[in-house]
């Protein structure tokens, strides 16, 4: 069965529209725009939670994020567009990608960050909290 990717994380640098990187910076400013993020630093890497559950990593040195995201979508991905994502792992019912940074868009990269919080967060929270413009700062 093949799957594709849905339209709205299809990278619009195929597309030659614009340059497609995300800094640090406006990687910070988009988890600033969900709710209840929590940001904890390891030796080599920071994770983010909502609610003590884990929905995403990133890697300073690689410029890279995980993130939780159904494993359908995982693969759909990963499948469309390997110089962008790669399969982190699967762990409980859920896929995990790697976002190379340098190769996607920031409006593509907050649809995918809502996504893996939505997938954590809370059920009362997540309506409190719908993806809008807003969230994308």
């Amino acid at each position: 069965m093949s799957r594709t990717v849905p339209a709205r994380y299809r990278s619009r640098r195929r597309q030659g529209e614009r340059q497609v990187t995300v800094t640090v910076r406006k990687l910070e400013r988009l988890l600033g725009g969900l709710a209840e993020v929590e940001r904890s630093e390891a030796r080599d890497y920071s994770s983010f939670s909502v609610r003590g559950k884990r929905f995403g990593y990133f890697w300073p040195r690689t410029r890279t994020v995980g993130l939780k995201q159904e494993i359908s979508e995982q693969l759909a991905l990963v499948a469309e567009r390997p110089d962008v994502f790669e399969v982190q792992f699967t762990a409980g019912g859920f896929g995990w990608v790697v976002v190379y940074l340098d190769k996607i868009e920031a409006d593509e990269l907050a649809e995918l960050l809502y996504e893996a919080w939505r997938l954590s967060a809370p059920e009362e929270l997540v309506a409190e909290t719908p993806f809008t413009r807003t969230a994308r700062a």
